[in-house]
């Protein structure tokens, strides 16, 4: 379910906003994003994992709270993450 570190430094090159940038906003909601889908998936085959299932549900909250920020920072920005990553409609 976790990340290896090549699919980390993918997504770290792909929703970087500078060259040396590792943890901006737009990083850290691209990573909780895939960690989401997966966790997903993983929950939909194994319906009773409950403590998975609260991971997910702090990870979204953890994202929510991310995009928010992003939001309030730069509309411009934020609306093209969330079209890029395919969420929010």
């Amino acid at each position: 379910m976790s990340l290896l570190q090549e699919q980390k430094q993918e997504i770290i090159s792909d929703y970087q906003v500078h060259e040396t940038d590792t943890g901006s906003a737009d990083v850290q909601v691209a990573m909780l994003t895939e960690r989401i889908n997966r966790l997903s998936s993983h929950l939909k085959a194994n319906k009773q994992d409950h403590s998975s299932r609260r991971g997910l549900l702090q990870m979204i909250g953890r994202r929510k709270r991310l995009l928010a920020y992003i939001r309030k920072q730069d509309a411009e920005r934020y609306q093209a993450l969330i079209k890029r990553l395919g969420i929010r409609g």
